[in-house]
């Protein structure tokens, strides 16, 4: 593989690129995996594996119900905030800080918009991909910023309406530096495939 330079931070890629590789072959077979271990599990233990599912699809059920405001609440909060253009304004005033530190003005948009709702942001990657390709430098960390990043308010809600708890305390600062820290990962990683 050619040493190219990475567009975002200037690093040079290539050997680097394949441990990368390694991670793509173990996130491929994590899955199947665990759903292996737990139908084994249930299996070798003589528990009734279909049975406890059912039983928590029913409390799952229970638990939709009575977060359902919340979720009316965000997704007309998000379209408003969308139809304003508050979330394309900050966008705007962050361009030039993103730019500074070398990253894609073109995805701020997407990171503001991941934080609030994860369907908005789908549709602002596919206008990325539109705009620069899938397989561009753009492309490919929109995409990995996708999967490396939460989508927080909407978490945040969901979660702690369903338990009821009203203080949040250090949960979104802490989500906003593990936010922070995708974005650069997703950055780095990148930059070394």
């Amino acid at each position: 593989m050619p040493h190219t330079v990475c567009p975002a931070i200037g690093w040079r890629r290539g050997a680097l690129g394949e441990r990368v590789n390694f991670l793509v072959y173990v996130s491929t077979y994590a899955v199947p995996v665990i759903v292996f271990v737990i139908v084994g599990n249930a299996f070798l233990n003589k528990q009734k594996g279909f049975d406890h599912f059912t039983e928590g699809a029913a409390r799952g059920l229970k638990v939709v119900v009575g977060i359902l405001p919340t979720l009316i609440g965000l997704m007309v909060g998000t379209g408003v905030l969308r139809a304003s253009g508050a979330l394309e304004g900050l966008a705007t005033l962050l361009t030039p800080i993103a730019k500074r530190m070398h990253f894609p003005a073109a995805l701020v948009p997407l990171v503001l918009v991941k934080m609030v709702s994860s369907s908005a942001a789908t549709s602002l990657l596919l206008d990325i991909f539109k705009e620069y390709g899938p397989d561009s430098f753009e492309g490919f960390l929109a995409s990995v910023i996708m999967s490396s990043t939460e989508t927080i308010f909407y978490t945040m809600a969901v979660y702690f309406a369903s338990v009821k708890i009203q203080k949040t305390r250090y949960t979104l600062a802490g989500a906003l530096a593990a936010t922070l820290v995708g974005i650069i990962a997703s950055t780095i990683i990148v930059c070394l495939r």
